[in-house]
């Protein structure tokens, strides 16, 4: 071996060059792959699994149960360092790699960055067909990884050792760009992983990636000041963008400047503290009273960092100004020209700080802020309403859950969730403190998500207390992850709702005709109905078997007490609670289109369908 390069195989030398990568935005840098989980099985045992081994001293590894939830630990670390910092996952061939997919297109939807390394067939094919190589009679270059392509900003199968060096460094471009960023696969043929090569010493130097703030075009800005000056009703609609460039402050002083009101979808609730008087809550189906109205009459919507979902338009149905107009800040010109918007495709930390300047003097008139001032506080009200309970003996409702929770948190506590009934009502209802603590996944809404969520939310913010809000449903689907927590040593708190089925869906169901069939957990009865009788399990029983501190709460102030002495622990703690399965959120402010059976034979969803037709004729065509 000369000077000039290093022996390694190709695994060994991935490992090497990871351990060098960081990312720099303002000054601070970090790793870019500060970590990688893995489930080692026959395609990465001898390869990857070997070089961790090797050079564990510059690569830490973590242990997880289920390769789908090692991808929800790594969004939950990269979303809470603001998309600077990210992780690697590494699976056998095979089921392993299948089981990324929900991962990786929960990443990708999220343009949340993750690094897959799933093991691949040999590329020498000495060993053809391999177990659980999948034989595609046309394409023998087609393996199960290829159902990774569809959901990853990039894909590549390293099939010749030297091939590594052009797809490492493409892949760091993607992680790294916060524009293209989402799930990065590199397919690692087994036999490739553990050939020898000698690698050019460069290769393995730190390599800094800078992280872009781009400005926006001076010809873009003028347009988009002239429209916001021309505007009498203008609401901005702050998404996830704002978080993920850290543009909080640089929206407040636009805010405080010109006293344009703010609402939130789900990825970007916390933009603004719940307590500013511009601050009017999450908008669309899941949204407040108080967003919603100013939505429907709103002369101009300025979105920021958000790529307008169905849930916040309300499947177009939302923004009913006749003279409507977009104008859209973001990094990406896919989601800035949406809507027919006029667009910002710029950093929206500098974008908002740059048209804050341009719009010196500028502000609403008084009685658009009095208006929505008063709005908030009415909504305020049905909040305390919501939360309240009178009876401290009582079964806690969902909605006095989280008032419980409301009381119990510390301004820098991150709440953890992503599908079931609790998007809505914590949408609606809770009162984020700082820009990190509502961490709501609905991008992809993936049950299952929270738990291995929190373990990446505990590892990139230590001594921050970490909740999982998680139904009876989802916990079903992943709860494997809670072993992780406890090896690892990870006090994250699990607040586990039993209400005996799906409850989201439940309403759902009942709401298009569908009359709730197959949504309840319940016992089967010999015509095939179900008798009504909840089954007989214990998901606390379960919980404590893999290793957690539980607490049961069976009324409102046990619930208190509970969820108290949860947080001052310094183990993981579950927090299990039965509550009343009657909904005291208050109703959805807006419509989302689930289409219904245009003719059926029940009178329920005969009905649901003339309920259809009236909200869908409401729909527009923003152009």
């Amino acid at each position: 071996m000369s000077a000039t390069t290093r022996r390694l195989t190709a695994a060994q030398a991935l490992v090497r060059f990871l351990s060098a990568q960081y990312t720099e935005r303002d000054g601070v840098r970090r790793r870019l792959i500060a970590g990688t989980w893995g489930v080692f099985g026959h395609g990465n045992v001898a390869g990857v699994g070997q070089a961790l081994v090797e050079h564990r001293e510059v690569m830490p590894f973590h242990q997880g149960r289920n390769e789908q939830a090692m991808v929800h630990a790594a969004v939950g670390y990269a979303r809470q360092l603001n998309r600077l910092s990210a992780q690697a996952v590494t699976t056998s061939i095979g089921p392993g790699a299948t089981n990324l997919v929900t991962g990786a297109a929960l990443a990708t939807v999220n343009r949340l960055p993750v690094l897959l390394l799933p093991g691949d067939y040999f590329a020498s094919r000495v060993a053809d067909p391999l177990l659980q190589q999948l034989e595609h009679p046309a394409e023998a270059d087609v393996s199960v990884n290829d159902t990774l392509r569809p959901v990853s900003r990039y894909f590549d199968r390293v099939t010749r050792p030297e091939a590594l060096i052009a797809c490492a460094l493409n892949a760091m471009r993607v992680l790294a760009d916060p524009a293209e960023t989402g799930a990065v696969t590199l397919a690692l043929p087994q036999d490739v992983q553990a050939e020898a090569y000698d690698w050019p010493e460069e290769f393995f130097a730190e390599r800094v990636w800078p992280v872009r703030r781009p400005a926006p075009d001076p010809v873009e800005l003028a347009a988009a000041v002239a429209a916001v000056r021309a505007a009498r009703r203008p609401l901005i609609v702050a998404g996830g963008g704002v978080h993920h460039s850290e543009a909080e402050e640089a929206l407040r002083a636009f805010v405080d400047a010109t006293g344009v009101p703010v609402a939130s979808t789900q990825a970007g609730k916390g933009s603004l503290r719940h307590d500013h008087p511009a601050d009017l809550g999450g908008i669309g189906h899941t949204g407040t009273a108080v967003s919603d109205a100013l939505a429907r009459t709103a002369d101009l919507v300025i979105g920021v960092g958000t790529r307008y979902s169905d849930f916040t338009t309300a499947s177009g149905t939302l923004f009913q100004n006749p003279d409507v107009r977009f104008l859209n800040l973001n990094i990406t010109g896919f989601d800035a020209h949406k809507l027919a918007a006029r667009t910002l495709v710029c950093d929206a930390r500098t974008g908002l700080e740059q048209l804050t300047g341009a719009l010196a003097g500028h502000r609403v008139e008084p009685s658009y802020e009095a208006e929505y001032r008063a709005g908030k506080e009415r909504w305020e009200r049905i909040v305390e309403t919501a939360y309240r309970a009178d009876d401290d003996t009582a079964v806690p409702t969902q909605t006095q859950l989280l008032g419980a929770l409301d009381a119990v948190v510390g301004d820098t506590d991150v709440v953890i969730n992503a599908a079931g009934s609790l998007p809505g009502d914590l949408h609606k209802l809770w009162r984020a403190r700082s820009p990190r603590q509502y961490h709501l996944e609905y991008g992809y809404s993936c049950m299952g998500y929270e738990i291995p969520a929190a373990l990446g939310v505990q590892q990139a913010a230590p001594g921050t207390p970490v909740w999982a809000l998680v139904g009876d449903g989802t916990y079903l689907m992943n709860p494997t992850e809670i072993v992780t927590a406890v090896q690892e040593g990870l006090p994250v708190n699990l607040v586990l709702v039993q209400n005996h089925g799906y409850a989201s869906i439940g309403g759902l169901s009942e709401s298009v005709g569908a009359e709730r069939f197959g949504t309840a957990y319940r016992h089967r009865a010999a015509d095939g109905g179900f008798t009504g009788a909840p089954l007989p399990v214990d998901l606390a029983a379960n919980a404590a078997s893999l290793g957690m501190d539980v607490l049961r709460a069976k009324t409102v102030r046990e619930l208190r007490d509970a969820l108290a002495e949860a947080r001052a622990s310094d183990r993981p703690t579950c927090v299990y609670v039965e509550t009343d399965p009657a909904s005291t959120a208050p109703p959805a402010e807006a419509w989302w289109d689930v289409p219904v059976a245009e003719v059926s034979a029940r009178e329920a969803a005969v009905r649901a369908r003339a309920r259809y037709d009236s909200e869908v004729a409401g729909r527009r065509r923003h152009l």
